[in-house]
């Protein structure tokens, strides 16, 4: 009984760090209310500076991505028990996030500026707007299996864990990566855009689109054909383009004879 309730607590505080590292990159990418922030006057030579932004952003995607990966987590598991896999994950993830927070160089330089109040608030409305769809997104799935809650609270319970099943709730059946497109708007939507901003939002959108290859590749090794024939029909991120159904169409219209 020990054992469980160590796990349920130590996934509990994996949680909560979680939660306040997401708050912070808020106001880190938003350019408000935090110590730290993407934007602002160079920091030393600006190579140094660019060099050390991209081994930070470096150090997350490795860890968020590689430690995803289900043969990673078939040998992680050897050594860390199953049920607080995924909050040692979700973990792992915040440090290194606090780690770019802590040691994020600005660059200076401005790509763009805008002034307009009105560009202004339409802008930071699609920002709030991107950070919402991220949350949402999480809550449509399973935001307590995602970041590990559930799986410490089913042991803590003495419940075998099952994993969620295959669903297409709401915005999933728009496009097949609403969380993704979350964060477009949240990396994107900035009145003001450095040189620093424009590396971070290009090195993240760089990495969610081989994430997404990645990530969908093992979903299709999960639920085979069910995820094959929703990767068929639904846009990827992008609603109402066709997506999924044009490529469907154009399949049925290829193997139509002359």
């Amino acid at each position: 009984m020990l054992k469980r309730v160590i796990f349920l607590l130590y996934g509990v505080i994996a949680y909560l760090i979680f939660f306040g590292t997401f708050l912070y990159a808020i106001g880190f990418i938003g350019n408000f209310a935090v110590p730290t922030a993407l934007d602002g006057e160079a920091v030393g030579p600006f190579w140094q500076g660019f060099l050390i932004n991209v081994g930070l952003l470096g150090v997350f995607a490795v860890q968020h991505s590689v430690m995803a990966r289900p043969w990673f987590k078939d040998a992680w598991t050897r050594i860390v028990p199953k049920p607080i896999e995924r909050s040692t994950y979700v973990l792992l993830s915040s440090l290194a996030l606090i780690l770019l927070f802590w040691q994020w160089r600005p660059l200076g330089g401005v790509i763009w500026s805008v002034e307009d109040p009105m560009g202004v608030l339409v802008l930071r409305t699609l920002f709030g707007f991107g950070w919402a769809l991220v949350l949402v997104s999480t809550f449509l799935i399973n935001h307590f299996d995602l970041f590990g809650l559930r799986q410490v609270w089913l042991h803590f319970r003495g419940i075998a864990y099952s994993p969620p099943e295959f669903r297409t709730p709401a915005l999933y059946k728009l496009v097949r990566h609403p969380l993704y497109v979350g964060w477009f708007f949240a990396f994107w939507m900035t009145p003001l855009m450095t040189a620093a901003h424009l590396l971070f939002a290009i090195a993240t959108t760089a990495y969610i689109l081989i994430a997404i290859q990645l990530e969908e590749r093992d979903l299709v090794k999960e639920h085979g054909k069910a995820y094959e024939d929703y990767r068929r029909t639904v846009p990827m991120l992008v609603p109402f383009t066709g997506g999924g159904k044009a490529v469907q169409n154009a399949r049925q219209k290829a193997d139509q004879p002359f």
